[in-house]
């Protein structure tokens, strides 16, 4: 991505739901992102022998993270070089946690994790959910502001919604095989949920559907390489 760019705040938090579609039965597992290395110390507390590899921009993140991943490396994955893809050629999950939508092209790198994950390998992503509630108000009133975490994070290159995150994996060749919505108490959006269900109405589309998908703070989604 041209350098490192200033990078998302570290913490020492993991995401639940990411984990828990990560199948436990995966040996050799490489995060893109890996920041803190609080997903790698989650995952290997209930599966100790799986090799987890953390991968960072950030050379600082990158050495907090070695505390528990098994391997680390400081890398842009846009710029990997092929000695890099050939050797996570053994890698069965691939993990992607609030990072695609920072890459310049999530396309082209998926495209790549499919060329040389086995079959039966599977990515598992979190990706915030640019359809959300709250961003078609502040759009509405032209509020559309950066800010340093949460989905308008400075550093997000890409947005994507539902339906566009089924298809960035499915275009990449994936099978989507589970996901699910990270919906969490905002009780100020209940004034607004019937007008997006109107504009969606007049838009000719289902407003229930419409409603649905402007809940999610972000999806968490887990995709196979079926053959």
């Amino acid at each position: 991505m041209g350098g490192v760019m200033e990078q998302t705040p570290i913490h020492e938090l993991h995401n639940p739901d990411l984990l828990k579609l990560i199948p436990p039965n995966c040996k050799r597992l490489i995060e893109i992102g890996c920041s803190s290395g609080a997903l790698a110390r989650e995952f290997k507390n209930n599966a100790p022998d799986a090799h987890y590899f953390g991968v960072e921009i950030d050379p600082s993140y990158a050495t907090l993270a070695s505390r528990f991943c098994d391997q680390t490396a400081t890398l842009d994955i846009e710029n990997a070089d092929e000695t890099f893809w050939s050797l996570v050629g053994d890698r069965d999950c691939w993990i992607f946690g609030d990072t695609l939508e920072h890459l310049q092209n999530p396309w082209l790198v998926l495209k790549r994790v499919y060329e040389v994950l086995p079959v039966g390998g599977v990515v598992v992503a979190c990706i915030p959910n640019a359809q959300h509630w709250s961003l078609q108000v502040r759009l509405s009133i032209g509020d559309f502001r950066y800010e340093e975490a949460g989905l308008m994070d400075k550093t997000h290159l890409r947005w994507f919604t539902r339906q566009t995150m089924i298809e960035l994996f499915s275009q990449a060749g994936f099978l989507l095989e589970d996901g699910l919505p990270r919906v969490f108490d905002e009780p100020q959006r209940e004034a607004f949920l019937p007008i997006i269900g109107e504009m969606a109405k007049i838009a000719g589309v289902d407003p229930e559907v419409a409603i649905a998908d402007s809940l999610p703070l972000q999806y968490v989604i887990r995709a196979v390489k079926n053959n």
